[in-house]
């Protein structure tokens, strides 16, 4: 089984708690897909929370310091607060697993954009009202391949 660690040079800016959690996951040799069972969260929103890009929720924070037996009150002041949400990279990534997913923007962005606009008018999809979800796939020929599904909330500009 491998294992999703943390390499702080890659992410300078990341919170206490970064490091806290990903040395716990890696004591307890846990996927985030284990830990989301056991917390009651889809994987994808608890890497978030590992790497400071999620605000965790009081239940959050009481389920992740009981699953890996980490002090609350240390937990809590380590997640506490509000996310400073994407400035633990710099643009564009380097990483490259990271700027594929940029590309895909570069390249099919004003497509999604084009057909999204015919689809719903003027107005943007919401990274907030957001939710998403990775799955993996393998075809009859043996070829694995990856889903991520996107789901936001349309929200339509408004005149003013």
């Amino acid at each position: 089984m491998s294992l999703a660690t943390l390499d702080v040079s890659q992410h300078p800016n990341l919170r206490t708690a970064s490091t806290t959690l990903f040395e716990a996951k890696a004591k307890k040799q846990v996927t985030f897909e284990a830990i989301a069972k056991e917390i009651g969260r889809d994987e994808v929103a608890v890497a978030a929370l590992f790497y400071g890009q999620a605000k965790a929720s009081p239940d959050d924070i009481k389920n992740l310091a009981k699953y890996f037996d980490i002090d609350h009150g240390t937990l809590e002041s380590q997640m506490s607060g509000f996310p400073d949400r994407g400035k633990s990279i710099e643009m564009p990534p380097r990483e490259p697993l990271i700027y594929r997913l940029y590309e895909i923007v570069q390249n099919y962005g004003y497509a999604y954009k084009a057909v999204l606009n015919e689809k719903f008018g003027d107005g943007i999809m919401s990274a907030i009202s957001f939710s998403t979800h990775v799955e993996k796939e393998v075809d009859k020929d043996g070829n694995t391949w990856v889903n991520i599904k996107l789901r936001g909330k349309w929200l339509p500009y408004t005149r003013f």
